[in-house]
């Protein structure tokens, strides 16, 4: 799949790049939500099929709400419905790594440049195309999950004796046996009768999270491949904001990577391996990407109650646990837990490392080191000032739970996490052009400055820069 670089492009040619591009990219997803689903045991409440599309749509920006009646737990119909809005990004960046590699593949037989047209051409047919296939499921997602009284304490069972309709007649006493002792056993055929909570994909929202995210995703795609030809006119693009943007995604993806590796070697250790791995598999990202702000000081702010609480890391599970809108701070964690700090010098070192790697792929100017080094201060601060926020954004949770769904049971349960877009735009701005300063000043003195700069930063040279070698 190569573009021709003649400008034009042929219908089937065309076609069959946007479908090896938007198939390969939904079997990804669809792979990996179906593996983690299993792992963590969500297909024992209801069909692993349906489960796995509604997970792939929320994790392309889609929603997906829970509805049911579980008026014997004291909830009205009305309370019973809650849309979900925790995006599984361990599915999204797998679909979204694949998509945007798959898309810029097929563009490289253009050169250094490509023609509007035929860039528009083939990324409208990969976003109708992904469009398309995102209605087929957020049609197929949609399904019944039945809750399992025993798990939530009620009636006991082999696993878990001593429930709660167990234990009625002991307490009760006489009163448990008005009705010839058909009290508790009434309470169980009421619960049981009530237990089947459904989910549904909302079509219109999803396509239209679903539009955005696609977009975005070729979007950056087209700004971090070094070696993708860019749009005529902005051929300027492979000297300035490529190098910085690649790097800024290198080391966000490597971060997700060091947090996978750490799920294995936690769940080597742990009584419910599955569980750490599925987890792992399905929102690894949500936890290293929340971490990333929170460790350069971005301040966050949320509480957590009920079941949902278990789903948080330690220690913020113990700051947030049973309240409200409470501040989130890496000073406030390391009250608890000193070992926080770590966290702060690792996001540092990431930072830093993007720093170096910018330098390393920016080419090398005459006009000196001064030049050199506000170059790659200037476009790494910007980038990094973007990722922030963004980053804050797609990690934001918000949900409350009055039911069963996706497997999960969550009675009363409810989570808020949310951080601060214009502290992260601001600290961003400056972490990033500190960065890439310390970097383009550390590859100076080694003579690694520009060493790995992408062949089409050296084709067209602005005024004043000496050639680079290309590699």
């Amino acid at each position: 799949m190569s573009a021709s670089g003649s400008g034009r492009v042929r219908p089937g040619e065309l076609l069959l790049s946007a479908v090896a591009t938007v198939s390969w990219a939904f079997l990804a997803m669809a792979g990996v939500a179906a593996l983690g689903l299993h792992l963590v045991g969500a297909d024992g409440a209801g069909a692993l099929g349906p489960m796995t599309a509604a997970v792939v749509v929320l994790a392309v920006g889609g929603s997906v709400t829970p509805a049911g009646d579980v008026e014997a737990f004291g909830l009205k119909g009305a309370q019973a419905h809650s849309a979900v809005d925790i995006a599984p990004l361990g599915v999204g960046l797998v679909g979204a790594l694949l998509l945007g590699w798959l898309f810029v593949r097929s563009l490289r037989g253009a050169g250094a440049a490509i023609g509007r047209a035929e860039l528009a051409a083939r990324a409208g047919a990969v976003v109708l195309l992904f469009l398309l296939v995102l209605a087929g499921l957020a049609w197929a997602g949609n399904d019944t999950v039945t809750i399992d009284a025993a798990t939530l304490g009620l009636t006991g069972g082999p696993e878990r004796p001593g429930g709660l309709l167990e234990k009625l007649p002991r307490e009760l006493g006489d009163i448990a046996d008005i009705g010839s002792g058909l009290l508790p056993d009434r309470i169980e055929r009421l619960i049981d009768a009530k237990a089947a909570v459904g989910f549904t994909v909302e079509a219109g929202r999803s396509l239209l999270g679903g539009a955005v995210w696609v977009v975005a995703v070729l979007l950056i795609a087209l700004l971090v491949a070094r070696r993708a030809p860019v749009p005529r006119g902005l051929e300027a693009a492979h000297r300035t904001v490529r190098p910085a943007a690649s790097a800024l995604y290198g080391v966000l993806v490597l971060a997700v990577g060091a947090g996978l590796a750490a799920a294995v070697y936690a769940a080597i250790g742990d009584d419910h391996p599955r569980l750490v791995l599925g987890a792992a598999l399905l929102g690894a990202p949500n936890g290293v990407w929340l971490g990333v702000p929170l460790g350069l000081f971005v301040p966050w702010h949320g509480g957590a109650i009920g079941a949902l609480v278990r789903v948080l890391p330690d220690p913020l599970d113990k700051l947030l646990d049973g309240r409200e809108d409470q501040p989130i701070t890496v000073a406030r964690l390391a009250e608890l837990d000193g070992r926080v700090w770590l966290l702060t010098v690792a996001c540092v070192l990431m930072v830093l490392a993007a720093g170096v790697l910018t330098a390393v792929r920016t080419p090398v100017g005459r006009a000196g080191t001064a030049g050199f080094t506000g170059r790659c201060a200037l476009w790494l601060g910007v980038l990094t000032a973007l990722a922030l926020p963004l980053l804050v954004r797609l990690t934001g949770v918000s949900a409350g739970a009055s039911l069963s769904v996706l497997g999960f049971d969550a009675f009363g349960a409810g989570i808020e996490l949310h951080g601060s877009a214009p502290a992260a735009a601001a600290l961003g701005a400056g972490w990033g052009a500190a960065a890439g300063a310390v970097g383009a000043l550390a590859a100076r003195a080694t003579g690694a400055a520009g060493g790995r700069a992408s062949r089409y930063a050296t084709l067209r040279s602005e005024p004043g820069d000496a050639p680079a070698t290309a590699k």
